[in-house]
């Protein structure tokens, strides 16, 4: 007798849909063959699949069992098999009957008890089961709250292999799992962290929200103990709230990596990612044979932070160029290319010399002018050139460490970057840009006027800097933020002297 559901596989990280075929005939030796470009994890269920069957109460097929999985065009290597394979044994030996298994699709690994354990990638999972019009998914009761955020499909949670069969056969009733908002809003949404806590550091503040208002990648240069960590973990306390599609969008990878925190739905609060500087570079932007999101997709919609930028390894900063530039990472393999989201905020720190001191006026720095050199050489000028602001954190004195009043929070600051982003939500309705800070050619051309004074200080800051034409373009694209705080039409000279001051290595820093 032949059997058929449906259950999903995640390929990157996306689902696509599988269909399970089990076929039992008559044989004279009883055997399982499992076909369908199946890779390890997959081929051991059969096993896993037939214990679980026995102690669950049910009779294991004593004839040739045939399982198919379809299509074979690409490898499945998820454990999510389990449970729609055993299923179909069970309705191809007639040891179950219902109607609505064309209705619902299923996946779950299954433990040899018969419990069914969580699996990775439910909530792709669950969109793809909307988009092909099924009436629900059955699913591990731990991803049942990540899959129900998916509004249009019913999300049944199952704990055991007889809970799913109970439910498909009618003998049990399960209601379909509810997502609240508010309250996952209310548990996951809050950050514990504020930039009241930072002491001084007022200029960098103010840096950090021209950065956020135009979503500009950001340097922090600075000795030892100045505040570059504690500024970067509480940037993303000044970003706009995720949206409802940029959480979901997010989620998404993190559902597909198995990196969801136990009871967490949906993540409500930007990422940061902050990673060892011992990296690789498939770990980095992504890799492995059959390809997976790296630290630059977990960072997406959110801040990926690379503390003592010069102890990364060359190479692997270097991959990092295109995806800043595309917001994407694409990654080839014989098995087929992948492209993953990588719209993020890169934030880096470092500092200013082997040693760390340099220009600090409590210590001594006896770097020379080679080591210092050397020590810059480990970050190539082209991946400098992308990042749009570089700052000097200078040492807090002790008179601003010991003052009780907090100095600019992070309402305050988030006030003033929603205000520059609504203006330019207003600016390029409709155009390809979505910040000032992933403005094209023509866009910059168009929306960056600067008035007569300020167009005299840029020629000037050219000539005397020697600046790059992506350096140019970036000094436009932050004066323009600047004079989005200020709600100016223009960028007027002071807007385009911050700008140039937020391009600290490029005015000869290194040999000051």
């Amino acid at each position: 007798m032949l059997a058929k559901l449906l259950t999903y596989s995640i390929f990157g990280i996306d689902a696509r849909a599988v269909e399970v075929e089990v076929d039992i005939s008559p044989a004279s030796l009883p055997k399982t063959i499992l076909v369908g470009l199946a890779e390890a994890a997959v081929k051991e269920s059969t096993h896993r699949i037939e214990r679980a069957l026995a102690n669950s109460g049910y009779s294991r097929p004593v004839d040739r069992v045939m399982i198919n999985l379809s299509p074979a065009d690409f490898p499945k290597e998820a454990s999510s098999f389990d449970l729609p394979i055993a299923l179909g044994m069970l309705a191809a030996s007639s040891q179950l009957q219902s109607e609505q298994l064309e209705d619902y699709c299923v996946v779950g690994e299954l433990a040899l008890d018969g419990s069914v354990r969580k699996i990775r990638g439910t909530l792709s999972m669950a969109l793809q089961a909307r988009e092909s019009g099924k009436r629900g998914l059955i699913v591990p009761v731990e991803n049942s709250k990540e899959a129900a955020v998916v509004e249009g499909v019913e999300i049944i949670p199952v704990s055991t292999l007889t809970e799913a069969v109970g439910f498909l056969t009618g003998q049990l009733q399960i209601d379909p799992m509810q997502f609240s908002w508010e309250n996952a809003v209310d548990k996951f949404g809050q950050y514990p962290v504020d930039y009241s806590d930072v002491k001084g550091q007022e200029l960098a503040k103010r840096a950090v929200t021209v950065a956020c208002a135009g979503r500009h990648h950001l340097l922090m240069i600075g000795s030892p103990g100045t505040g570059k960590t504690l500024l970067a973990r509480r940037l993303a306390t000044v970003m706009p709230s995720l949206s409802p599609e940029e959480s979901l969008e997010t989620t998404r990878i993190y559902s597909a990596v198995g990196r969801l925190d136990d009871g967490q739905a949906l993540l409500l609060q930007r990422p940061f990612r902050s990673p060892h500087h011992t990296i690789s570079q498939a770990g980095l932007v992504g890799g492995g044979s059959t390809p997976t999101p790296g630290e630059i997709s977990l960072a997406h919609h959110g801040v990926l932070f690379l503390d003592e930028l010069p102890e990364f390894n060359r190479n692997t900063l270097e991959v990092m160029r295109q995806p800043l530039e595309e917001n994407r990472v694409t990654i080839s393999r014989a098995i087929g290319s992948m492209t993953f989201p990588a719209n993020l905020m890169l934030v880096a720190a470092m500092n200013p010399c082997p040693c760390g001191y340099r220009g600090d006026p409590k210590r001594q720095c006896n770097c020379t002018p080679m080591q210092i050199e050397r020590y810059l050489s480990r970050i190539s000028g082209p991946l400098l050139d992308r990042i749009d602001i570089h700052i000097e954190v200078p040492p807090v004195p002790f008179r601003e460490l010991s003052d009780s009043q907090s100095g600019t929070d992070s309402k305050e600051m988030k006030d003033a970057v929603e205000h520059a982003r609504e203006i330019q939500r207003r600016r390029f309705q409709g155009g390809e840009a979505m910040l000032n800070g992933t403005m094209s050619p023509r866009e910059l051309r168009k929306h960056c006027k600067l008035a007569p004074a300020a167009e005299e200080l840029l020629k000037m800051a050219m000539e005397e800097m020697g600046l790059s034409a992506r350096a140019h373009d970036k000094i436009l694209r932050v004066g323009r933020t600047i004079a989005d705080l200020d709600s100016s039409g223009l960028i007027d000279a002071h807007h385009l002297t911050e700008a140039i001051n937020y391009r600290t290595l490029d005015r000869n820093y290194w040999t000051q």
